[in-house]
């Protein structure tokens, strides 16, 4: 049975190999199709589509409020001021001002925790706590964060900034930042 098993795939290699050769001769069907094509003339090739110079496109997205924070009024920039802050029109932080000692810390690492009302004038001052854990007390026009952010209104549910940031194009621009009541404390 063992020398069976060898004869029979003896028998079937060869019959494999016999139909190669017949397909391999009979190839003229191909060689027929291949000529004609050979003689079809070519086709156009389209050619390639113009090139559209880039266009430069400015982002106003940096002086609209922050998504993630509580919607505060917002002190808003009309499109002239906004276009003249971009083209450069000579708007730039004050460095011979002062800095309060808010402004050493990032906006992000500074929370408003609550307000009071000034006994003698009845203004409305804000309670920010640092990252060192301290608590300071900031009112309308009062500075603080890193991007030089001047308090431009502030309310029992928050506080409203306008910081002078660089606008990507050598000129300086304004941009609004809010900071909410974190309810929290």
């Amino acid at each position: 049975m063992h020398t069976f098993g060898k004869v029979f795939v003896l028998l079937l290699s060869g019959f494999g190999l016999t139909g190669c050769v017949d397909w391999v001769e009979d190839t003229q069907d191909l060689v027929s199709f291949v000529n004609e094509a050979k003689r079809t003339p070519g086709g156009k090739i389209e050619p390639l589509p113009e090139f559209k110079p880039y266009q430069s496109f400015v982002y106003k997205g940096a002086s609209m409020r922050e998504p993630f924070i509580a919607l505060l009024p917002e002190v808003q920039l009309s499109e002239e001021e906004l276009s003249a802050e971009l083209a450069g029109n000579g708007l730039q932080p004050d460095n011979e001002r002062d800095k309060s000692y808010l402004e050493s810390f990032p906006v992000d690492e500074l929370r408003m925790v609550g307000t009071i009302t000034g006994r003698e004038d009845g203004r409305l001052w804000a309670l920010v706590r640092d990252s060192n854990a301290e608590i300071h007390r900031v009112t309308e026009g009062d500075y603080m964060g890193l991007d030089y952010g001047e308090i431009a209104l502030l309310n029992e549910h928050g506080l409203q900034l306008t910081e002078i940031v660089k606008n990507g194009r050598g000129g300086w621009m304004k941009r609004s930042r809010s900071i909410a009541l974190d309810e929290q404390e």
